[in-house]
Order: structure tokens, then C-alpha cells, then sequence
């Protein structure tokens, strides 16, 4: 992962958001030697967005079973026929 101060940042941003466009690789910029933020291509962002909330379906699906809130395969059918017409 390539480091940045704030400073360079502030410098040089075109040439480090184009390398970054170029090599993909997130860049953590850095501020009085202490981690600040990561730059990231937006495809990648938005990729590690859609990712994080499919986890996040998935950890309410096994909270649910796990406190018991389903439906057997009759009741799903039920609550859904309003939709399924």
C-alpha cells in the first residue's frame, strides 16, 4: 500500500490520484506521522460498499434464525401471496 503526508496531498494531488487511477492501489495518507485516512478508486469503494451490505443481510439472516424469527415454507408462502398475484 503506498503512504502519503497530507502534505504531498495537498501537492501533488492530480499526479497521486492519477497513479492511483492507474495502479488501483489504495493510498493512506498520513498526518504528523499518524494514519488519517485511505484514498481508493471509486469502483472500489463502491465495490467494498455493495460487498458490505450483502454481509450485513447476511449477519441479520443468521440473528434472525438464531433468535427464531422464521417462517416455514407454508407461512413464507402465506405473508408473500399478497405479493405473488
Amino acid at each position: 500500500m503506498k503512504v502519503e503526508l497530507v502534505t504531498n496531498l495537498k501537492r501533488q494531488a492530480t499526479k497521486i490520484l492519477a497513479d492511483l487511477h492507474l495502479s488501483k492501489e489504495p493510498v493512506l495518507i498520513t498526518e504528523h506521522g499518524q494514519p488519517s485516512a485511505y484514498l481508493v478508486d471509486v469502483q472500489d469503494y463502491e465495490f467494498m460498499q455493495r460487498r458490505l451490505e450483502l454481509l450485513e443481510g447476511l449477519a441479520r439472516g443468521e440473528r434472525a434464525v438464531l433468535e427464531g424469527r422464521t417462517y416455514s415454507q407454508n407461512e413464507a408462502k402465506e405473508k408473500m401471496s399478497k405479493w405473488l398475484k
